[in-house]
């Protein structure tokens, strides 16, 4: 159903300079799929590190939102709880 309805992204955005990163000053949670062939998973810990995300480990693909729904859902709430 994702390939299905995914839409291409707009690529003029890569031309849209960033103002400011929030993840600088804005609290982060960050879900390391440990089985992502899209995305290494040591770049998304080292990006973790780098925005000093809470972060967590989910032994999922790319997709973790699909295949663990429970364990991002109390990733949200832990966040939502801090804020």
């Amino acid at each position: 159903m994702l390939a299905a309805t995914q839409k291409p992204i707009a690529a003029p955005i890569f031309g849209e300079p960033a103002k400011a990163a929030a993840w600088k000053t804005v609290p982060s949670w960050y879900a390391v799929s440990t089985q992502d062939k899209a995305i290494n998973p040591d770049l998304e810990r080292f990006m973790a590190k780098r925005m000093n995300a809470q972060t967590t480990e989910i032994n999922a693909s790319h997709v973790s939102f699909l295949s663990q729904p429970k364990a991002i859902v109390k990733i949200i709430e832990a966040a939502a709880a801090k804020i």
